[in-house]
Formats: C-alpha cells, structure tokens, sequence
C-alpha cells in the first residue's frame, strides 16, 4: 500500500502565489485530509465552500456543511465538523487562496493557481474525482477526461453520475446550496455503490476508455 506523507493539512508544502485574504483569515486553504485517498473532492474557492478561519475545506459555509454531512454519512468523516477527521478521502480548492469578504476570482487568478491544483491532484493520485459545482466539474472535466465537449455543465443532470476520465473516474456533484430533494440521498447512494464496488479498477479502465 502506498504512503505519500502521513500530512494532514497541505501534505506537499504549497506556498501560494499572492496573499489577498482579509485579516483574521487564512492566507489560503491547502489541501486537507488522507493524502493517500482514494476519493478526492474537489470544491471551488474559499469563500464558497468555507475554511478562511479554520484553514479546513468544507467547513464553516453552509455548502461546505453539507457536502460534510455527505462525507459523515457514507463513512469518510468524523471528529469535529471545523477538523474532521478523514479516512480515504481528500479535501482541496480548484483555487485555494482566500479573498477578500465578497469578491470572486478572476479568470487571471483562477489561471495563477492551475499549476498548483494540478499538482496537488497528481500527487494524491485517487481513483474517484468528486467536483462540486460547475466550476470544479467544468476545470476536471476539461484536464483529466476527454469528454468536456459531450457535456453542458447542467449539473442537475450530471449530479452523481460516472463519468470515466484519463485515468480518473468522476462523479460530480451540484452545488450543494442548490441542492433539492433527492439531490443529497442521489450522491451518498452513489459513494456507497463505489464503496461497495471493486472501483480501484477505475485506473485501468478509465485509461482505456476516456
């Protein structure tokens, strides 16, 4: 069994471009949780998906809460909801820096960070990429599969579906503040399929066919 760094928090030692985070909060959000993972969500920026002042993806936010509650459902968290304790799963930010209260990345920051996003996830190297929200499905779609121009980024539709990649299965998630009913059960049913399925087959099969 592998052993990339016994590391909780930014396990590969990212040092961010710029630091833009009002004061109090964190400079940025690194990469969070086992880094030898076989599942790795990947949300979009701090001031969405929560973790300014606790340094922790998926917390704080009321988004980032419940994409918790996935995870504390099907098995992959526990311990404190601000520093939960994962098992086979990794947390990070297609853009981990923080901004100030209120503004949004540009498509110039969003680009600064690619590099660092991109080693991150090559890094962990897990089987099953969970993005949440248009923008996480839009960058893994586009990077890691073959199969962007197939898809409109209608996420109620793609919500916690399969969809197979360069090496990666991916299964994306809608954001979860637009989550309606069905939407929460649809993709704690769908981790435990893949638990309970031989999904470390993903490598081989998704290479082959994305």
């Amino acid at each position: 069994m592998r052993n990339v760094t016994d590391r909780t928090s930014n396990p590969f030692g990212l040092r961010p471009p710029f630091d833009r985070s009002d004061p109090g909060d964190r400079t940025a959000v690194f990469g969070y949780g086992d880094a030898n993972a076989d599942f790795h969500v990947i949300g979009n920026y701090p001031g969405i998906h929560g973790g300014e002042s606790t340094g922790v993806p998926f917390t704080e936010t009321e988004s980032g809460l419940a994409l918790q509650d996935v995870l504390r459902e099907t098995g992959f968290a526990s311990g404190p909801r601000d520093e939960p304790v994962l098992e086979n799963c990794f947390l990070s930010y297609v853009h981990m820096c923080s901004l100030p209260d209120g503004e949004a990345p540009t498509a110039e920051a969003y680009a600064d960070l690619e590099r660092f996003f991109d080693a991150e996830l090559r890094a962990i190297n897990a089987h099953i990429l969970l993005p949440v929200g248009a923008r996480a499905t839009d960058r893994v779609l586009r990077e890691y599969t073959t199969q962007r121009r197939r898809f409109d980024l209608e996420m109620a539709s793609l919500h916690a579906t399969e969809i197979r990649g360069r090496g990666f299965m991916v299964v994306p998630i809608k954001e979860p503040a637009e989550w309606v009913d069905g939407d929460f059960e649809a993709i704690v049913s769908r981790l435990e399929a893949l638990l309970a399925s031989d999904y470390r087959q993903t490598k081989g099969v998704a290479t082959t066919v994305g």
